[in-house]
C-alpha cells in the first residue's frame, strides 16, 4: 500500500475501514413519514439546507438509530462529517452512522481527520449530477493515525485554533449585511435630500425642480404641434395626441415633505420614452446587432461578448436600438423590476421583449434616477403594481406611475457623485471582506494540513509506537477478514440445506 507522504516517527497509515465501523441509514419510504415519531436525519437536515424533519414511528432495526454525540458522515450528494447535536433520531439512507474503534483512534480524532481526507476523495468522486461514494472506495481512504495520547493533543490544539477561526468566519458573515443596509442607508438619503444638505446651504439660488417638469411639458407640446404642422403640410392625418403630453397628478398627501426645491413626480413626467422590447430569436451567426436579454444581466453588469445576435429589419432597428443612458427593466420572471442603466459605448445591440426600456429625458441625471431604483421606495411600489401570483410581471404603465422625488438638476449630479463615492467605499470594504473569508477557509485547511502531517503538537516519545499500532491494525484486519470467510461459509451451508 503506497504511502502519500512520510510521517513523524510513531505515526501510521491506516484506512478509514480499519479504524471504525460505518452503517448506512435505512431508505425510509415517504409512505412511512409521519407527523409523530423519531425525527429522520436527511442530509438537508445535516447541512442546514433544510431544518423540518421527516418523522417515523414504527419499530426499526437497533443499527439505524441516533444518539446524542454520534458521529455521522455524508457519502452521496454532499460529502459531510458532522456530530449529531439532537435528540434520538433514525438515520436515513447516505449518511453512515460511525463506530470508530476507540482501540486505534477517538471519536474527535476521526471526526476531524475525516474532514481533512474526504476533502481529497471528493475529487476522487463519480456520479452524475451530484457527488457519490461508494463504501468500498470511502472504506480504503488512508488516513494518518498517530497514537492515542497525540490524537487527545491534536484534537485538544485543532479546537482551540479553529475556535478562534471560526469566531472570525462568524464576524465576517455579519458584514455583507451591514453593507447592505449602509447601501440602503445612503439611496434613503439620497432619495430625501439628507445627503446633500450642505450642498443646498452652499448653493441657494438653484432653479429648483418645479421649473423641469414646465420645461419638460413645453418641449413635449412644441414637439408634437410640430408633428401636427409636418402632418398637415402634407396632407396626412393629425398625429395622435402623445399619453404623457401632461404631466400627471401627484398626490402628496401620504408623501414625506421634500427638501427646498425638490418636487414629487413619476417617473413617466421624467421619460421620454417607456416601451417594450423586440421578439425575436436569436442566432448563433456574427451577423445584426446584438439581443440583449434579462439572463444577459448578471451582477448589475453584461457580458457583451456573450450576448447573441439577432435578424431585424433595419426600420425596426432603429426602433430598438440601445444607447448609452437607456434604463431597462424586467419586466417579468424571478428578476422582475429590477433595472440596469448601460453606461459608456455600448455595441450595437437591441432589447428583446422581456424588458421595458425607459429613455429619459435631458432634464433628469440618469445616474440619480438609476439610484432610485435601487432604492427601498421604488420597491416598495414595484412589490404592490405587481401583476399576477405564478409568475409576476410589471409593465409600462406601472413604471410610468411610479412616484420618485426631484431634486433640481445640479443637485441631482451632485448625489450621483456621492452615491457613487460612497458605494465604492462598500465595494471596497466587500472586497476586503471576501479576501479575508477566503484567507478563512485556507487558514481553516492549513491548519488542518499542519495537525495531519504531525506539525501541530510535539510528538512524545513515551506514547505507544507505531509499531504496536500496526500490529493492532494488522490484527484487527484479520479478525474482520476471518469474521467475513465464516459468514460465507455459513451462507453456504444454508444455500446447500436448502
Amino acid at each position: 500500500m503506497e504511502e502519500p507522504y512520510e510521517l513523524p516517527e510513531g505515526w501510521a497509515f491506516a484506512t478509514l475501514g480499519d479504524v471504525g465501523r460505518y452503517i448506512n441509514g435505512r431508505a425510509f419510504k415517504p409512505s412511512e413519514w409521519e407527523d409523530k415519531g423519531l425525527p429522520i436525519i436527511r442530509i438537508q437536515n445535516l447541512t442546514g439546507t433544510s431544518s423540518k424533519f421527516n418523522r417515523c414511528s414504527k419499530e426499526v432495526e437497533n443499527r439505524y438509530y441516533v444518539n446524542n454525540g454520534d458521529l455521522l458522515i455524508s457519502w452521496s450528494a454532499s460529502l459531510g462529517v458532522f456530530i449529531w447535536d439532537g435528540s434520538d433520531a433514525l438515520l436515513n439512507q447516505h449518511i453512515f452512522r460511525v463506530e470508530p474503534n476507540h482501540d486505534l483512534v477517538t471519536k474527535k480524532f476521526l471526526f476531524y481527520v475525516s474532514k481533512y481526507v474526504l476533502r481529497e476523495l471528493e475529487k476522487k468522486t463519480h456520479g452524475t449530477g451530484m457527488v457519490h461514494v461508494t463504501k468500498g472506495m470511502f472504506e480504503e481512504t488512508k488516513i494518518p493515525l498517530p497514537p492515542l495520547n497525540e490524537q487527545r493533543h491534536i484534537v485538544a490544539k485543532l479546537e482551540k485554533l479553529l475556535s478562534h477561526v471560526n469566531a472570525s468566519k462568524e464576524h465576517l458573515t455579519k458584514v455583507p449585511p451591514l453593507i447592505k443596509q449602509f447601501r440602503q442607508s445612503v439611496l434613503a438619503a439620497a432619495c430625501s435630500g439628507q445627503l446633500t444638505e450642505d450642498w443646498r446651504r452652499e448653493h441657494p439660488d438653484v432653479e429648483p425642480a418645479s421649473e423641469l417638469l414646465k420645461r419638460i411639458r413645453e418641449e413635449r407640446i412644441q414637439r408634437y404641434e410640430e408633428e401636427c404642422r409636418k402632418a398637415k403640410a402634407e396632407g396626412k392625418r393629425k398625429p395622435k395626441k402623445p399619453e404623457n403630453l401632461d404631466l400627471q397628478t401627484v398626490n402628496n398627501e401620504e408623501l414625506p415633505e421634500l427638501s427646498e426645491g425638490w418636487v414629487w413626480t413619476t417617473v413617466g413626467d421624467i421619460s421620454n420614452t417607456i416601451h417594450y422590447g423586440y421578439t425575436a430569436s436569436s442566432i448563433n451567426e456574427s451577423i445584426g446587432p446584438r439581443m440583449l436579454r434579462i439572463t444577459d444581466i448578471q451582477n448589475n453588469s453584461v457580458d457583451w461578448k456573450s450576448v447573441p445576435y439577432c435578424q431585424i429589419n433595419p426600420e425596426e432597428k432603429s426602433k430598438y436600438l440601445l444607447k448609452g443612458g437607456d434604463l431597462v427593466f424586467a419586466r417579468t420572471g424571478a428578476t422582475v423590476g429590477k433595472s440596469f442603466l448601460l453606461r459608456g459605448r455600448i455595441p450595437e445591440a437591441v432589447f428583446a421583449s422581456y424588458l421595458i426600456r425607459i429613455i429619459l429625458s435631458d432634464y433628469s441625471q440618469k445616474e440619480y434616477v438609476a439610484y432610485f431604483f435601487h432604492s427601498n421606495s421604488y420597491w416598495v411600489q414595484i412589490y404592490k403594481g405587481q401583476i399576477g401570483i405564478g409568475q409576476p410581471n410589471v409593465n409600462s404603465k406601472t413604471l410610468s406611475k411610479i412616484v420618485l422625488p426631484l431634486p433640481p438638476l445640479p443637485e441631482q449630479h451632485a448625489i450621483a457623485k456621492r452615491v457613487k463615492n460612497l458605494f465604492q467605499f462598500a465595494d471596497k470594504v466587500e472586497q476586503r471582506v471576501a479576501a479575508a473569508t477566503n484567507h478563512a477557509n485556507q487558514l481553516t485547511k492549513s491548519i488542518l494540513a499542519k495537525a495531519f502531517r504531525g506539525e501541530l503538537v510535539p510528538q512524545d516519545p513515551n506514547d505507544e509506537p507505531a509499531i504496536v499500532l500496526l500490529e493492532r491494525i494488522k490484527k484487527e484486519r484479520a479478525k474482520r477478514e476471518k469474521e467475513k470467510k465464516a459468514q460465507k461459509r455459513k451462507s453456504k451451508t444454508l444455500l446447500d440445506f436448502n
